[in-house]
């Protein structure tokens, strides 16, 4: 089978058989003119994933501690108005069949907490509101 790749503004065409990959040329990749497209049959669709739900929003004041890495809460150790110490876990988050446990960064107390037990969380996304 011959592909086309296209990375970083160069596109590469590879032919690959019985599992061995040949690259036949590689040139500087130019974007059509949308008058010139021409439209393309597309593949069978396949169904849609289930639409994620919307991140609780941040009410609680204070300062949020958040998710270091995509994946999945399995335990939620705190609620709010706790009083937690720093070095304190207040999250376990699965991420590629790992426990993490995510810490409080320094004493205060859980104003809100944005999360639940399996919910699934990006990069960034808040997890606990310290005061």
């Amino acid at each position: 089978m011959k592909y086309k790749v296209t990375l970083n503004g160069r596109t590469y065409e590879v032919e690959v058989e019985a599992g061995k990959a040949m690259l036949l040329d590689e040139y500087e990749a130019v974007a059509p003119a949308p008058a010139a497209a021409a439209p393309v049959a597309a593949p069978a669709a396949a169904p849609a994933a289930a639409a994620a739900p919307a991140a609780p929003a941040v009410t609680g004041a204070g300062t949020p501690v958040t998710a270091p890495m995509p994946g999945t809460i399995l335990k939620v150790n705190v609620k709010a108005g706790d009083a937690v110490k720093a070095g304190q876990v207040l999250v376990v988050l699965e991420a590629m069949k790992m426990e993490n446990e995510i810490m409080a960064p320094a004493d205060g107390t859980v104003t809100q907490v944005v999360v639940s037990k399996g919910a699934s969380v990006d990069t960034g996304a808040p997890l606990v509101v310290l005061a």
